[in-house]
């Protein structure tokens, strides 16, 4: 997983990223893609926030969203 700028570097040169990203920082992703010419490029939200799950819950949580974040990564 990357953060905005390394998906867009990634895609650029033809390779594919993910971008997980939570609830609370949803806009700001929309805002680093329009900005940077990638507007409707896809990521993944997750709920927020996450810092006080326990590693069995963040575990669980994750598991949710390995096939969109594959999905992500076959283009």
């Amino acid at each position: 997983m990357c953060s905005v700028h390394d998906t867009i570097e990634f895609e650029k040169r033809g390779i594919p990223a993910a971008v997980v990203v939570t609830e609370a920082f949803r806009n700001a992703a929309l805002f680093q893609f329009r900005s940077k010419g990638m507007e409707g490029h896809p990521f993944v939200v997750m709920p927020h926030p996450i810092s006080n799950l326990s590693p069995e819950q963040m575990r669980d949580l994750t598991l949710k969203f390995v096939d969109e974040v594959a999905g992500h990564l076959k283009a």
